[in-house]
């Protein structure tokens, strides 16, 4: 029974988080509701310790708001804010892609063209949830390539702020025209044109910080 140990308080917190956290982007908790820890904590099935913890986290990074000794609420989607947070996690995607290009192996450049294939799929097929994840998976490849952990953190904090407001344009019947820059993309990272990848990765970071007007 040696691999059966307590699960750590720590992970505990950061499941609660995830959990929380994709249920804000996802708009299935609304921009304006009121969130309690008690009933949370039922609904995963945890204590409301690394509930309360997540609700922490969360207000920090903007997606959830409190008055002390009255409530805890969902934030609204403020264009400013969306802004903000686009203009921070396309500057850190601009570095992550200078830095990476000289270092992608062929399988990268592979595992780009595979999810940017997902992307245009889901685009097409109108699958929201499909077309995020193969987003960030294109664009997580750079990140990951470029060993910047304080870039991979900032895009982590900031990028559901950018992400809730593009769910809402997307089913409000909004297009998507990322799939021809990603194109653009993976082709500068396939000839190692780091000037023209960090170029694209501007252009696509501008486009998705338009979204909030």
């Amino acid at each position: 029974m040696e691999a059966i140990r307590p699960v750590g308080r720590t992970l505990l917190r950061d499941q609660a988080y995830a959990a929380i956290r994709d249920a804000i982007v996802a708009g299935e908790i609304e921009p304006g509701a009121v969130v309690r820890d008690a009933e949370l904590a039922a609904r995963l099935g945890l204590s409301r310790a690394p509930v309360r913890e997540a609700f922490a986290r969360l207000v920090d990074e903007g997606l959830l708001e409190s008055k002390p000794q009255s409530y805890t609420r969902v934030t609204p989607v403020v264009a400013a804010d969306v802004r903000d947070a686009a203009a921070v996690v396309g500057a850190m995607h601009e570095l992550a892609t200078r830095v990476a290009v000289p270092r992608l192996t062929a399988a990268d450049v592979a595992a780009m063209r595979a999810a940017n294939e997902r992307f245009d799929g889901a685009v097409r097929a109108g699958d929201v949830d499909l077309a995020l994840r193969a987003d960030d998976a294109l664009h997580d490849v750079l990140v990951r390539v470029s060993g910047n952990r304080a870039a991979a953190a900032t895009v982590a904090r900031y990028t559901p702020l950018i992400r809730r407001l593009e769910r809402r344009r997307f089913g409000e019947g909004g297009t998507c025209r990322s799939a021809g820059l990603h194109e653009r993309l993976i082709a500068a990272c396939a000839a190692g044109d780091a000037d023209g990848a960090v170029h694209v990765t501007a252009e696509i970071w501008r486009t998705l910080a338009d979204l909030a007007d």
